[in-house]
């Protein structure tokens, strides 16, 4: 998404021959080759030995399994610092350095609505992007002196599940008529508390 954003503003002119339905095919089937990747922390997982039963968490991830492990699991925290490097460290940055390119260019537009407009349409997809990465790194690539099982949790719930429910109401803010509905409603909200 961000490199379609990207190629709107800065190669507007090019998007129909640069966004060809091929490399959209690319992009959206890309990420999929990571799944398999998956499968290799399946096989190493399948190697230990568990002292408990009980996943202190809300779903069945990497390291709560990895805490309730007896055996040795420096392999699984080297591959799973890996993995993430690769799988969640590199998107974010070809994101970010997308962004960067795509800020330069809307500072160069002339005119001030034509910023503005820029700006509103790439903010929301930067925020969830933050959202998404920010927690996600911080779970899996922050060292585990400074994560605690409290904040670990918390943070799982809003990649898994925040996140995803944001997405509508932040990508549906950029309609006018839902913003126009949204004033009214807090207007009144406030009107009646007066």
């Amino acid at each position: 998404m961000a490199y379609d954003r990207f190629v709107a503003i800065c190669h507007h002119l090019h998007y129909a021959s640069l966004m060809s339905p091929r490399l959209c095919e690319l992009l959206a089937g890309g990420p999929s080759v990571f799944c398999f990747i998956s499968f290799t922390h399946t096989l190493l997982m399948a190697h230990l030995v568990f002292c408990g039963n009980q996943i202190p968490y809300y779903f069945c991830d990497l390291t709560p399994l990895l805490r309730l492990s007896c055996t040795d699991t420096s392999v699984n925290k080297i591959f799973v610092l890996t993995v993430a490097g690769m799988v969640i460290a590199t998107p974010f940055i070809c994101i970010l350095a997308s962004y960067a390119r795509i800020i330069t260019a809307i500072l160069q537009v002339p005119s001030a609505d034509g910023r503005k407009k820029a700006f509103s349409t790439c903010s929301s997809h930067l925020s969830v992007v933050a959202l998404f990465y920010g927690l996600t790194i911080g779970v899996y690539l922050c060292p585990s002196s400074v994560r605690t099982a409290v904040k670990e949790k918390a943070s799982a719930v809003m990649y898994t599940v925040v996140t995803p429910m944001l997405n509508p109401f932040i990508y549906s803010l950029q309609n006018r008529d839902l913003k126009g509905a949204l004033r009214k409603v807090i207007n009144r909200k406030i009107t009646s508390f007066s």
